[in-house]
């Protein structure tokens, strides 16, 4: 994690961050979500609104009194079907007639590996996931979202959970929980995959971008410089658990408390599911193995 930034904004109030932008911060704030989320408008008359955030009334108020006489919510979208981005959708959409966009339900774009964790049900998982999320639109990677004077592309980026996606306007990215400037990303498996994530980054990282607004925190102004650093702490992570491991069999949890050394207790538990993550990449790559079936509390072991 990078120090804090100085990202401390009014709650609740339509901020202008470029002509046709605005921000809007929910009254969320936590440990996992920094000062809350960050509910984005765009436009200039038909509007749309990317992750309306968490079920608040307060909120919901915010966003609609954000809207002009002379203007209109045209599309809601959500980035994934976490708590904290999704619920308001639906009321939202109730108040407004427009239709709630997203890449699909709580299990869509899992890998074939997710799929088989989850179906075991060993692996635990499950954290502020928004199961009864449902779109009227289902969107796909590389399809244009268009509005009144504005386009979005959809980028898949499945890593933090499987339906998560990035929205391209121009050279400016919508990065949601995948790329955020005050921390990395939790990846707890099934909903999380750690490939994917890493996967996810590399696809960003291959093109040109001028900001990414992420779904907490600042904007990050050095796109390909954060980029750099998630790659690299993750790839640190990974070194530090090989390193672990060969000191013989060890647990998800055992590693965690050996690494995350600063780490206050309340995120320890969120330090082991990241953990589990690698050691799950890891078991894919075929750099290391586990005893027995495949659970929150196996050993694993160097190959």
């Amino acid at each position: 994690m990078l120090p804090p930034d100085d990202f401390n904004p009014p709650i609740g109030v339509a901020q202008v961050l470029e002509n046709g932008l605005r921000r809007i911060v929910a009254p969320n704030p936590s440990p996992m979500t920094y000062r809350g989320t960050n509910t984005y408008v765009l436009g200039h008359t038909a509007l749309a609104v990317i992750d309306p955030g968490p079920k608040d009334a307060a909120h919901l108020d915010a966003i609609l009194a954000a809207v002009a006489p002379d203007q209109h919510i045209s599309h809601i979208i959500v980035t994934h079907t976490h708590l904290d981005h999704s619920p308001l959708a639906r009321d939202l959409s109730l108040r407004t007639d427009a239709p709630v966009l997203a890449f699909g339900g709580a299990q869509a774009g899992r890998s074939a590996v997710m799929q088989h964790l989850a179906a075991a049900g060993s692996v635990g998982g499950g954290e502020g996931v928004d199961l009864g999320f449902s779109p009227d639109k289902i969107v796909s990677d590389g399809e244009t979202i268009s509005g009144d004077n504005w386009q979005l592309e959809v980028i898949h980026t499945p890593g933090h959970i499987g339906n998560h996606i990035s929205l391209a306007w121009g050279d400016t990215c919508f990065t949601a929980d995948h790329v955020m400037g005050w921390a990395s990303s939790l990846v707890s498996p099934p909903d999380g995959d750690l490939t994917d994530f890493m996967r996810s980054c590399a696809r960003l990282a291959a093109r040109q971008w001028r900001v990414f607004y992420p779904g907490h925190g600042a904007q990050i102004d050095d796109p390909a410089a954060r980029l750099d650093w998630l790659v690299a702490h993750r790839r640190s992570r990974e070194t530090g658990i090989v390193q672990a491991l060969e000191n013989g069999p060890t647990d998800a949890a055992t590693i965690a408390a050996l690494l995350y050394t600063d780490t206050p207790a309340a995120l320890l538990g969120a330090a082991t599911r990241n953990v589990l993550a690698q050691l799950i990449d890891l078991n894919v790559r075929g750099i290391v193995t586990h005893d027995g079936d495949l659970n929150e509390t196996s050993k694993f072991v160097l190959k």
